[in-house]
């Protein structure tokens, strides 16, 4: 029986870049519905410090893997170890990316367009595609069901000067998830892009740092929330997203964004 609304436990998420920023704070929603989650990250320093902070919100079991998303075969050898150590799959976020680096179009070298989209369009489309294929077996099984969900960006939306392998790579990806919806709602599995606006990571240093402070500065009188985002902004779309409550929505695009989309 259920114990809440957004009820995750017994349910497995894959969350890939899930030892920090929007991947973490999408994890730890799961986790304080008492969820198991599995993180695939490189830096093992992170993922430790990741799973104990899941296990503390609550979370009934965690696994972290290390896994560059950026190879086929290697996302394909980190299913094998996590489908073995867990036994199935009810949702993923893929979340993994990188972050563009240029301001023109004109300054984009060729080899950097195409580096960009090994992790962030092929190894979302690749850690997506497996994901799908063993909830599809699952279903045929008897037990339909499961969520497939991509970070998407404002970039969705909005044009940004030089960065178009970064707006390119996700409107590709929503592409992806609105297809998948299409073919896999016959096994119950639903697929949904979340796409944050501007959220302050620790990429961009401490949330009271200099760096967070002029965006909020700068941004938040902007957006209708008049504030800018953060991790744990992300913990409530990661517990619906999860849990069977959302089991009606698919295809959708949900921007976590504080109104900046629909801004004056």
């Amino acid at each position: 029986m259920a114990k809440g609304l957004f009820d995750c436990t017994g349910k497995v998420t894959l969350v890939t870049g899930g030892n920090g920023g929007i991947g973490l704070g999408f994890a730890k929603g799961i986790a304080k519905q008492g969820g198991d989650i599995a993180i695939w990250a490189r830096n093992l320093e992170k993922n430790a410090a990741a799973k104990a902070e899941l296990l503390e919100a609550g979370a009934g079991r965690v696994e972290t893997y290390v896994v560059d998303v950026s190879s086929e075969d290697a996302i394909l050898a980190g299913y094998e170890k996590f489908i073995a150590d867990f036994g199935r799959i009810d949702c993923v976020f893929a979340n993994s990316g990188a972050s563009p680096r240029y301001d023109s179009v004109f300054d984009m070298p060729t080899d950097h367009w195409f580096e960009f989209q090994k992790t962030a369009l092929h190894g979302a489309f690749f850690t997506l595609r497996e994901a799908a294929r063993h909830m599809k077996s699952r279903a045929e099984a008897g037990e339909p069901g499961g969520s497939l969900v991509a970070c998407g960006s404002g970039s969705l939306y909005q044009g940004l000067a030089g960065k178009m392998e970064y707006a390119g790579s996700k409107c590709a990806v929503a592409g992806v998830i609105r297809s998948l919806a299409v073919e896999m709602g016959q096994y119950g599995v639903r697929a949904n892009v979340v796409a944050p606006g501007l959220i302050i990571t620790p990429m961009m240093g401490a949330a009271d740092g200099p760096a967070a402070q002029y965006l909020e500065k700068t941004y938040g009188p902007q957006t209708p929330a008049k504030r800018v985002g953060y991790p744990e902004d992300f913990e409530g779309i990661g517990a619906y997203l999860c849990s069977d409550s959302s089991s009606f929505l698919t295809g959708q695009t949900i921007y976590i964004d504080g109104g900046y989309q629909i801004r004056p």
